[in-house]
């Protein structure tokens, strides 16, 4: 099916078609903007089919990446997925990525510096119709692991259906890419998975909003309440709202992240809120089913973390190493001594390494 142009291409067919999850809608290539285009990468913007929480089909939009050397038939994947990004649809990754100001775009063109195909998810209801489930593991677990389906099943792409894939996400993304690897082996056992690398991970969501309410990325608790409300309709978020905040949540609907903390810099829940919905057990049940450590990842994880993180509390991290390595999983740990959220974000080389390490088959030394 050919590719509506503009913003077109994120509107699905009202009755998605029938297929299996990575599937893909149409795709089309654009023009590698920003750090893309100076490295001469070649660019693919896709629509594919994922899974929401209900496990029902869902279309999910994404960028897939590949360098200009390089055979593609023994190429590996790297699935990254971005950070937060926001819950309007103009803050899909895959818009800033096209336009060149992407903030994770180093990211992106580090992977494809090395050789490998990246494939960058837009997530649920970012950039396509229906809010965005951010925060909600299960559903940016799927939308992760789909667009390396997508990437692997893209006619003109070339690469093998049994290329080793990896994954690789930090903030939002560290949770989505942990994510990814609890799930794959229910989820996607077709995909040759062979590691991931996750930094600042939110593993346990009660603790990451404990530790941002009143605080500078206080944004990112109520960014989360309007994302478990879009995945489940029982929590009800309306019913909590506070009259005189109906209208900045309202616009944090539709804000990308710098204007989403500015917004709610400093602002406690019991200012948004008639009583804290987390405290709810309807919403504390969907928090527990979507915090990490239940299912152990079955390959190799890095995990990195500032130990003065101000956004995704250190020590919900490290209980998250510590219960992976108990479930018998190969974990690579590296507290960042004096590093906040920020600062760990550009924590490039030991992730790569690590990744380049699982693709070649070296073997590993677990900390755990």
């Amino acid at each position: 099916m050919a590719a509506p142009a503009g913003d077109a291409f994120y509107i699905p067919p009202k009755v998605l078609p029938a297929g299996d999850p990575g599937d893909i809608l149409w795709s089309r290539k654009v023009p590698a903007a920003g750090k893309l285009k100076d490295a001469n990468f070649t660019v693919y913007q896709v629509l594919y089919l994922s899974t929401d929480t209900h496990d029902q089909p869902v279309a999910v939009s994404g960028t897939i990446v590949f360098p200009p050397a390089g055979s593609r038939a023994d190429m590996p994947l790297l699935g990254f997925a971005t950070g937060t990004h926001g819950l309007g649809d103009d803050c899909a990754p895959s818009k800033s990525l096209a336009a060149g100001a992407d903030d994770w775009a180093d990211i992106l063109e580090l992977a494809a510096s090395h050789g490998w195909a990246v494939a960058a998810t837009d997530y649920e209801g970012l950039g396509t119709p229906g809010p965005h489930t951010y925060a909600v593991g299960r559903a940016e677990g799927h939308a992760v692991l789909d667009a390396a389906r997508a990437a692997l099943r893209l006619r003109e792409g070339g690469l093998s259906r049994n290329a080793k894939v990896g994954f690789w996400g930090y903030s939002q993304g560290g949770g989505a890419a942990s994510w990814a690897g609890e799930l794959a082996p229910g989820y996607a056992p077709d995909l040759n998975t062979v590691g991931i690398a996750a930094g600042g991970v939110p593993a346990d969501l009660l603790k990451v909003s404990a530790g941002v309410d009143g605080a500078t990325w206080a944004a990112v608790e109520f960014m989360a309440a309007l994302g478990f409300d879009a995945a489940y309709s029982e929590l009800k978020l309306d019913s909590f709202v506070l009259p005189a905040a109906r209208a900045s949540l309202d616009q944090l609907r539709t804000a990308c992240v710098k204007q989403a903390v500015l917004s709610f810099a400093g602002k406690h829940a019991r200012d948004v809120f008639t009583t804290d919905p987390l405290k709810s057990t309807t919403w504390q049940k969907r928090l527990a089913e979507n915090s990490l450590g239940s299912t152990p990842p079955k390959v190799p994880i890095f995990l990195y973390h500032g130990e003065k993180d101000d956004v995704v509390a250190f020590g919900q991290a490290e209980s998250l190493e510590r219960t992976y390595c108990a479930g018998g999983a190969d974990v690579t740990w590296m507290p960042i001594a004096g590093a906040n959220h920020d600062a760990a974000s550009y924590l490039e080389a030991e992730p790569v390494a690590f990744l380049a390490d699982r693709f070649a088959g070296n073997p590993l030394a677990s900390t755990c």
